[in-house]
């Protein structure tokens, strides 16, 4: 199969000609023929979505695949299912549920670990001091991941510690964490942060936080929503400048993305979203309407090389599982593609070698 495009991106570079999938891999790029149209990227890899297209992850699981389905038309052909906080039979039910869902990379445990100093939007009730009996029995209930926690709650570190030996993800997020507890965590295996900016201790030049530990340590990669309502502009940029090559763009989606505005659900919460924006009816941020795409465009938008905005949604976020067969246009791969136009909306996209229509 022929992709009929212009040009690809190819380990970050822009090359000129065609791309032909067979068997479900990429077997050329490059390919000399007639004048194609839009150029073809890896599929974005999202490593935050609670939910998208009317579905809430936590409140209706069984509807996983259409979620899928919805994100994969939108150019997200990996993701990660991502659950709030809530009660832990239910997080443990909900990862059972999210067994063999199309797409998916494994379960984001956001919670129930965090600080009742910076929640967010997550139910407090439900907040708990870090416990490795309850850990372990999450960790059983599925196949999860990435688990984000509060590196300063006392046995937090041993949290990382047995994340780290079993092969999972440990990130720092809804933190009040000061920059020494964030390097405690760094050292002991953690590698990567929620959200950057947003529920965690603010930067200040004596005290930065985890938001200065991270971006001062060139092992540790950030993620961040670019979705112009939770990061400004500027501190897209600055984080930009920091640790472009280690920056993972995420949507933070949930219900209302893919949408628009109305009424929606995150597990217990009532999401009200107007003109985009993702809020509680105290006004507190929940979410994002966005795709992991809108956040490349963002990028573009800020003057950043449409090749690097990309790798920052694909390659750069596949390093962080481990996974060297995502987030990759090149021959050999699996064949999942985003096909943009010159606006850079989603023209065609292949998933596991088959056109999506």
């Amino acid at each position: 199969m022929r992709l009929g495009v212009e040009a690809a991106i190819v380990g970050g570079e822009v090359v000129r000609g065609d791309v032909a999938v067979s068997d479900g891999v990429v077997s050329d790029v490059g390919l000399a023929g007639k004048g194609g149209v839009g150029i073809a990227i890896p599929g974005l890899v999202d490593l935050q979505v609670n939910g998208y297209a009317g579905v809430d992850l936590l409140g209706d699981p069984d509807r996983a695949e259409d979620v899928a389905e919805a994100l994969a038309r939108d150019g997200t052909t990996a993701w990660q299912p991502t659950l709030i906080t809530s009660p832990v039979d239910r997080m443990r039910e909900v990862c059972r549920a999210l067994r063999d869902v199309p797409g998916s990379v494994g379960v984001h445990l956001e919670g129930p670990f965090l600080s009742p100093e910076k929640p967010g939007t997550h139910p407090t009730p439900y907040l708990r001091e870090p416990d490795l009996d309850v850990l372990r029995l999450l960790l059983d209930a599925g196949p999860v991941t990435t688990v984000t926690l509060a590196p300063e709650l006392p046995g937090a570190l041993e949290l990382v510690d047995e994340l780290v030996a079993r092969g999972v993800v440990a990130s720092l997020g809804h933190t009040n964490a000061t920059a020494a507890e964030a390097a405690a965590a760094f050292d002991r295996g953690a590698s990567t942060v929620t959200h950057l900016f947003n529920a965690m201790r603010s930067f200040h030049h004596r005290e930065p936080g985890v938001i200065g530990a991270a971006l001062a340590r060139p092992e540790v990669v950030v993620q961040l929503i670019a979705d112009g309502v939770h990061v400004a502009d500027e501190a897209v940029l600055l984080a930009w400048r920091a640790a472009s090559g280690r920056l993972a763009l995420v949507s933070d989606a949930v219900a209302a993305a893919g949408l628009g505005d109305g009424v929606y659900r995150l597990g217990e919460v009532e999401v009200h979203v107007e003109n985009g924006v993702c809020a509680r009816a105290d006004g507190t941020l929940a979410g994002s309407a966005s795709s992991a795409l809108d956040g490349v465009r963002t990028l573009v938008r800020l003057g950043v090389a449409l090749p690097d905005a990309v790798q920052a949604a694909t390659a750069v976020p596949a390093r962080i599982l481990g996974r060297d067969d995502l987030g990759r246009l090149e021959p050999g791969r699996p064949a999942g593609i985003v096909v943009l136009d010159d606006r850079l909306e989603v023209a065609r996209v292949v998933r596991e070698g088959a056109r999506i229509d």
